[in-house]
This record gives structure tokens, sequence and C-alpha cells, in this order.
């Protein structure tokens, strides 16, 4: 099973990888090097980290391949299942580690006192990884490092827990309607159009892509259809082949028949990736939102998964893409309006100041805006 794993992976990457060129890495060279390492990996961690080595020799964010337990949870996302409750993403910097990017409210792993920002450290003997399954009932022990660095050992039970929703409209602010998205998934074009289409004139919209890792593309596209008119470009996408293709806004947004008129903020961090930059910085280049938090992650080359044979997946670039303004995202990311950061402790108190930017901006903006015509 190894064998096929890695052949399965190592071809994709020399037949379908955006760049035919692979960015200049000796393919060949890549195979005589990691293949009888794959081959003698002793478990499913072993081996996804040698195929994640030679990935890397890519040098590109959506070139990843996930361990069948990572890929498991990653299918039931949307299902109720065994859950520890956090968010994990690789540490680049540091193999080994996982950034906690969030923790979902009422699990165990908020009972247990995990925060964002805290290190999942799977360097020691015996440490739990995410490659293994979690099971209802089962406790894991975890190591984390915390916000000072400390090193802590905490024992967390998984527990049944319903899926959370990927979409979410936030209507507690006066005057605002906050936009929460998850994730670019299916139907999300749908449910904007209907959250939109009951709005009056004067509440402002504010879209929150935080920690969002993208997702479809037609999905994004009927975003910027709620705001855009449409036929109007906001990207360019070229395939292997060096085909250029202009993305156009296609006009599908659920319930709204014309492009919502009200203002708009985007809020962005570092894990806002792939779809969640592009939306962004077409909305920006557009001069239809504000765009505010911390800069994008800069992972937006568009990129398709392939599942392996033994149940993991693999993500890879498929086609380059650059914004309607000829700026290419990739390792630069978008690079808000405004800035706003996130402080530790910020989510456990209930602060949250690139919010409160957003919801002051716009209240700004249409103070200063001139008054609308009168009716003839």
């Amino acid at each position: 099973m190894n064998e096929r794993v890695f052949d399965r992976v190592w071809e994709e990457v020399r037949s379908q990888y955006y760049d035919p060129h692979l960015h200049g890495v000796n393919w060949s060279e890549a195979r005589r090097t990691y293949r009888p390492r794959a081959l003698n990996a002793a478990d499913d961690r072993a081996l996804y980290a040698v195929l994640g080595e030679m990935l890397n020799l890519l040098d590109d964010d959506h070139a990843g391949a996930s361990a069948p337990a990572i890929t498991n949870r990653q299918d039931m996302l949307r299902e109720r299942r065994a859950t520890i409750g956090v968010k994990l993403r690789v540490d680049p910097a540091q193999p080994g580690l996982y950034v906690v990017e969030s923790v979902r409210a009422g699990s165990p792993a908020e009972a247990a006192g995990i925060d964002a920002g805290w290190k999942l450290d799977t360097t020691g003997a015996g440490a739990w990884h995410p490659e293994l399954e979690v099971v209802d009932g089962q406790p894991v022990t975890m190591a984390f490092r915390d916000a000072d660095a400390v090193l802590r050992d905490v024992t967390i039970t998984p527990v049944i827990m319903e899926p959370t929703q990927p979409f979410v409209a936030d209507r507690s602010h006066p005057g605002v309607v906050v936009l929460r998205i998850e994730g670019f998934e299916s139907g999300l074009g749908e449910w904007m159009g209907r959250e939109l289409a009951q709005l009056a004139p004067d509440t402002d919209v504010i879209i929150d892509l935080r920690g969002n890792p993208g997702g479809r593309l037609t999905e994004a596209d009927a975003v910027l259809s709620c705001f855009l008119p449409r036929d109007q470009a906001w990207a360019t996408r070229t395939s292997r082949a060096g085909r250029a293709v202009v993305l156009k806004t296609g006009g599908a947004c659920g319930d709204l028949t014309v492009p919502a008129a009200n203002d708009v903020a985007v809020l962005v961090d570092s894990n806002s990736r792939s779809a969640a930059e592009l939306t962004p910085a077409a909305l920006q280049e557009a001069g239809r939102a504000v765009v505010v938090g911390e800069p994008t992650a800069g992972a937006v080359l568009i990129s398709q998964e392939t599942r392996l044979p033994d149940g993991g997946s693999l993500s890879l670039s498929r086609a380059d893409f650059v914004t309607s303004g000829g700026i290419r995202l990739e390792k630069r990311g978008v690079t808000p309006d405004l800035s706003a950061s996130a402080a530790p402790g910020d989510r456990r108190a209930g602060r949250d100041q690139a919010l409160q930017v957003a919801i002051a901006a716009l209240a700004t903006a249409r103070a200063v805006a001139p008054p609308a015509a009168a009716a003839p």
C-alpha cells in the first residue's frame, strides 16, 4: 500500500501540477530519494511525513497529502461525530508542531482550557498526533505548548457533537449583520442571497472569512455576484498548458435579482486562504468593500483534491491565478485596508477587535456619505 500511495502522489505531481517545470525541482531525483523511505514507513504518520517532505520541495502551500484519519475527519466535518474540538494547521517553521487555529465552544478542548494560538507538540515519544483517530469516550493525552511556550500534557476525552453550521448570520449588533463563513462550501451563494434579500438598504454587511480555508471557486463567484455586476472580470486563471481564462461574475446570488447595495466590510486573518483570499481581493480591487484584519496566508493557487489508494488525499495546485488588477496573490496574500490583530485571550474575554474596527469603519463611511438625491 505504501508503494501504491507514493507512486500515485509522485505521478499526479509529474503529470498534473500547474507548473510543468515543477518550479525547477528534479522530480525524478525526488523519487529516487523519497520512494525507499516511503516503502519502509512503518505507519501512516511516517508515510505521510515522507510524502510531506517531498511535496514541500514545490514550495506550494496547496501541495499536501493527508493521512486517512485526517481525510476521514474532513469528510465528516458536517456530520455528527466524535471530536476533541480544536482546528489545527501545520506549523511550517517547526516540524511536528501544529498551531491551534480555533477552539470550538462547548467542546472538550474548551473545557480543558486549550486556547487559540497554542501549539500541539507531536515530537515526543508516544505523543498523540492528528494521524490517529479519535473515539467517543476514549481519553487521549495531548502535549500542548501554551502562549508562553510552556509544555503542558492535557488529557481530553472526545465526545460526540453535532456538526457546526458552515454559514451563520449574526444580527446581535445594531444596524449590522455579520455573515460568518467557515468555508466556501456548496450552497453558500444561495444562503447569502437569502440573507441579503432580507436586509434594509442601510444595514451594514460584514463578511467574516477569518480562519476560512477556502473551497469551491463556484461559490466564491456566487459571493462576488452578490455585490458586483454580472460579467465583471475579477480574476484570470492559467492552466498547466498555458491557457488563460478570465473569470467573470456569473450573476447567481440566491434570491437576489440585482447585487446588494449595502456597505460591506470583509474580515480576514493569516488563516484566510485560497477562495477566502480571492474574494476579499476582488471586492477590494472593485472598491466594493473595506478589508479589515491581518494579511492573508498567500495560498491562492487553484487546487483540486485526489483520493489516494489508502483513503488518504492529495491536494495539488492545478492552475495559476492573478486578480483582475494583475496581482499574483500567491506568497503575497491580501493586505487589509485597516489592520486589526487578535491578542492572546481575546476570544475567551469576548473581545473582537477586528469586528469593532469594521463596524466603526462602516459607520464612519455612512456618516460622511453624500445624501441620496431626492426623487424627481
